[in-house]
């Protein structure tokens, strides 16, 4: 059956001559977004009213959403660790580490005993650092000969360790404290290097990262929007617009996510996510409606006859890829693990704000300013961008396409292989805080140099032991086994290190064990194994039933070691039934809307050839560390463990857009009576341009996290930016057209479980 065709095409033979073009069909729409659109045109006060309202609600429940925020619990065993100290009457205390060490060119060969500018050092260390008024406490010092462990192998390097006293609410300024005491004594011995790293000074650096790049995507997000934007309109009115809907639309989100914060942990990386994406998006689905009114308007429509036609095309486009995004998106509930699901919630809510905008109070703008929406044109620019035909150099690409489908096809398809090859090896391992920021970060530089002499003691792993009925855990049998524990960890040749430190977090107990390795390489894995598996039961097997349920001792492994590695334990069983998720609901989405099943299975595979491809270029770039130095970072030898999974949910939602806009020129030539082939060539070009400025101006926000400093964000700006490339030259712009040629009248074969009371069959 065929879908919408008028009878008196069905079957139609005509010659396919270039530059033949039938009329497009409109048909008519009563549907919701339609109505909407109506409502918008006659009230456009009402709609922009209702809209400011919406806004501002938003931000003021997000302004009086006070108390503290969800916090979020880890998967796995080391999600165990952290849910048994939060039930703790404490906290886990904040322990730092000192290295000392020659300077640079002042190293000679004498070790930390024979060097008296060492020694010296660490004498002025510890005397400031139990100068700090109670600001620290069990400072460890390798003066004495007591503590052969705070000295490195070769004997040249030192450490001081040292807790962070007080309060929680006492941290802040007592870390403050002990880092002016460092400050100083490193201020004190020019020729020696001190240097600090540790619990509160990675996670410091961390914040202050993710703080800074939030404020970067700022300042960097909305100018070039509004570049791209004065370029692709020429003129400021119209520029305006999308921008300005758009930002209300993600500011909305954010008080939302204020409010969400209290059920479902938001961090700081969400709200940056949702600022790029959400103005990724935004503008993409204003532009979308811009251009189609633009269009109707160079056509001869009025105002109202030019948004009524917008409701019935752009709008149903619009709407269907926003529901799209949205439950593409809600895949990642799936995953069970909560910052996945505060950044599902983030990114869907301003998918769907943007959407809403899009639909309503943009066609009320679009009303009220009329033909005026074209105002203030920007003469530098050249002559004005009104206009709405088809593009040229597309045209000639799709007619030399579809004249030759199989041939220019089948070698995109073979360079899209080529290009996701290196996927092929791909290594998903999240990097440690020393991987993932530069080491222009004074902390990250400590960490690094510590890493060598000290390897885990900047992060080491947390032995977490309680009693499940609340008890004292600190039984004399569970200090011999801590001792046992310690014993082999400082055995030379293991997979684990020292100094190992003990603390205690209400009745439990929290044993600091350095692992060997950067922190979430495979030695770190198997130094992680080894201590679950084989080094803990050792220890505990002499302590009443630690292992068994109902036992009265249980132990657990947390840390940032066995976080990324629970983690990505986690996310490799749960991807499966995400990506099963994802195509399923994409394959109905799509069967529902254009009434074929031809359509969603090819739409489906070019999506996963262009998401195949942005791997291959992931793992090229940083897997194997090219480019790393045009775009600032050192490789680690992986690929950030949650990326491939969150860059398929997100492309295959964002694909959409451009999927189904020109999907729908095309049926829209092809139910107005032209042949398949020129219906193809007419649908594409005259998307084209549309499809071109959306895609540049996704591009350039994506491109945005590629300033950024941390390196996850670097992956997912390049990622992105190489995929919607991709997805809107090689894949809409070739292949799209190529598999529609070869198909041909049956690419709108509708499913006879989905025929309409009346249709014709080609039968």
């Amino acid at each position: 059956m065929l879908a919408e065709r008028p009878p008196e095409a069905l079957g139609e033979k005509a010659p396919e001559l270039p530059g033949v073009r039938a009329r497009a069909h409109v048909p008519e729409d009563t549907g919701a977004t339609t109505r909407v659109f109506g409502w918008s045109v006659r009230h456009p006060g009402k709609a922009v009213a209702a809209w400011i309202l919406l806004v501002a609600v938003s931000v003021a429940a997000g302004s009086l959403s006070f108390g503290a925020g969800a916090r979020n619990v880890d998967p796995g065993e080391a999600g165990t660790a952290t849910r048994a100290l939060m039930a703790q009457d404490g906290f886990n205390p904040v322990r730092e580490s000192v290295l000392i060490q020659p300077g640079e060119g002042n190293g000679g060969s004498a070790g930390f005993r024979e060097n008296p500018a060492l020694r010296s050092a660490v004498r002025d260390l510890v005397r400031a650092l139990k100068g700090t008024s109670g600001a620290v406490t069990g400072i460890g010092s390798p003066l004495g000969g007591d503590r052969p462990d705070l000295v490195s192998a070769d004997g040249r390097s030192a450490l001081v360790t040292f807790q962070i006293a007080g309060t929680a609410e006492q941290i802040r300024p007592h870390f403050r404290a002990a880092v002016a005491a460092v400050d100083a004594t490193a201020a004190a011995h020019p020729g020696v290097r001190v240097v600090q790293a540790g619990d509160r000074s990675l996670a410091t650096a961390v914040d202050d990262s993710i703080k800074d790049d939030f404020r970067t995507s700022h300042l960097l997000a909305l100018p070039i929007s509004l570049v791209l934007l004065l370029v692709v309109f020429g003129s400021a009115v119209a520029a305006s617009v999308p921008l300005v809907l758009t930002a209300t639309a993600v500011l909305a989100t954010f008080g939302l996510l204020r409010v969400v914060d209290h059920w479902l942990p938001i961090n700081s990386a969400v709200n940056a996510m949702v600022l790029l994406i959400g103005m990724a998006v935004g503008i993409d689905y204003c532009l979308f409606h811009l251009r189609r009114h633009r269009e109707e308007r160079l056509a001869g429509h009025d105002v109202g006859a030019a948004l009524r036609i917008t409701a019935r095309t752009s709008g149903r486009v619009v709407l269907a890829s926003g529901l799209t995004v949205m439950l593409c998106l809600s895949g990642l509930l799936l995953t069970g693990i909560g910052v996945f699901r505060g950044l599902a919630v983030g990114t869907i809510l301003v998918v769907g704000l943007t959407v809403a905008g899009s639909v309503s109070v943009l066609p009320a703008l679009l009303s009220v300013l009329g033909r005026r929406v074209d105002s203030l044109r920007l003469p530098w620019l050249g002559r004005q961008r009104t206009e709405a035909g088809e593009s040229r150099v597309w045209a000639v690409v799709v007619r030399a396409v579809v004249r030759r489908p199989l041939i220019t096809g089948g070698v995109s398809v073979l360079a899209l292989l080529v290009l996701a090859a290196p996927a092929i090896g791909m290594r998903p391992q999240d990097p440690a805080v020393i991987d993932s920021l530069p080491r222009t970060v004074p902390v990250v530089d400590a960490a690094i140099r510590m890493q060598d002499p000290f390897p885990g003691a900047a992060a080491p792993s947390q032995v977490v032991i309680w009693k499940p009925d609340g008890g004292e855990a600190g039984t004399p049998a569970v200090r011999d086994a801590i001792a046992a524990l310690t014993a082999e960890a400082e055995r030379p040749g293991g997979l684990l290190g020292g100094p190992v430190a003990v603390a205690e977090v209400g009745n439990a107990l929290v044993v600091r064990v350095p692992l060997a390795g950067s922190g979430t390489d495979e030695i770190s894995v198997r130094a992680l194994k080894d201590l679950r598996e084989r080094v803990l039961p050792a220890a505990f097997s002499a302590v009443d039933g630690p292992a068994r349920p109902g036992g009265d001792v249980r132990y657990a492994v947390g840390g940032r070691t066995a976080t990324a590695h629970d983690f990505a334990d986690r996310m490799s069983g749960r991807a499966p039934w995400v990506f099963a998720f994802v195509l399923a609901l994409a394959f109905v989405l799509l069967v529902v809307m254009f009434r074929s099943w031809t359509v969603p299975v090819v739409s489906i595979l070019l999506n996963l050839l262009s998401i195949g491809a942005a791997y291959g270029v992931l793992t090229w770039v940083f897997q194997e560390g090219h480019l790393a130095g045009a775009i600032g970072f050192t490789p680690y030898g992986g690929v950030v463990g949650w990326l491939p999974l969150f860059m398929f949910v997100m492309l295959f939602g964002l694909s959409m857009d451009y999927h189904i806009f020109i999907l729908s020129r095309i049926r829209e030539r092809w139910a107005g009576g032209a042949p398949s082939r020129h219906a193809i060539v007419d649908g594409v070009a005259r998307s084209a341009g549309v499809v071109t400025s959306a895609a540049v101006l996704m591009t350039a926000v994506f491109l945005v996290f590629v300033v950024l400093s941390a390196i996850e964000y670097k992956m997912l700006g390049v990622g992105m930016a190489v995929a919607v490339v991709i997805d809107a030259t090689v894949v809409r712009g070739v292949l799209l057209p190529a598999f529609m040629a070869l198909l041909g009248r049956h690419a709108w074969e509708t499913p006879r479980w989905l025929g309409r009371p009346g249709e014709k069959t080609s039968r």
